[in-house]
């Protein structure tokens, strides 16, 4: 039986896809979903140097759509980046459902460099600050802030 793929919204460069990649079971699957071809491709060519192209599927567009495909199918190990934080919350809603209980949902630079506990000064830092309450509310994970690099939140599912 082949393990649930891991998903990754938001590759960028694809350095994180390539950990994940390699951390995945020899059946494990990776899906990334971004909308730059011009970053991704930088990704794809890093991922074939370090022979991980096979693992990682790259669909380009909006994640929201890929992610509703998996209705019924929760994924493994999903990691969300923030990309587009305006659609986070609502990613974060279809993510949910789909993990399995004790899978763990990853989201980068939640900190926005210290300003979200300031007052905010622009959309995405208010949008960022929402979105953390959103996740530490939400009964049906557990979860923490770790403040390295830019902020991680670890969500684990109930």
């Amino acid at each position: 039986m082949a393990s649930a793929p891991a998903v990754e919204i938001g590759t960028f460069t694809g350095l994180s896809a390539l950990a994940i990649a390699r951390g995945l079971p020899d059946d494990g699957k990776l899906i990334c979903c971004d909308i730059s071809e011009d970053y991704t491709n930088i990704a794809r060519r890093y991922w074939a140097r370090a022979g991980m192209a096979d693992r990682i599927d790259l669909r380009l567009g909006p994640a929201i759509e890929d992610v509703a495909r998996y209705a019924g199918r929760p994924a493994h190990r999903p990691c969300v980046h923030r990309r587009r934080q305006d659609r986070v919350s609502g990613l974060l809603a279809e993510i949910v459902p789909r993990v399995r209980p004790g899978g763990v949902i990853l989201i980068d630079n939640v900190l926005r460099g210290g300003r979200i506990v300031l007052p905010p000064t622009n959309a995405d830092d208010a949008t960022m600050a929402e979105f953390n309450d959103i996740v530490m509310a939400d009964k049906r994970v557990s979860s923490m802030i770790i403040p390295i690099a830019d902020g991680v939140t670890l969500a684990r599912k109930n």
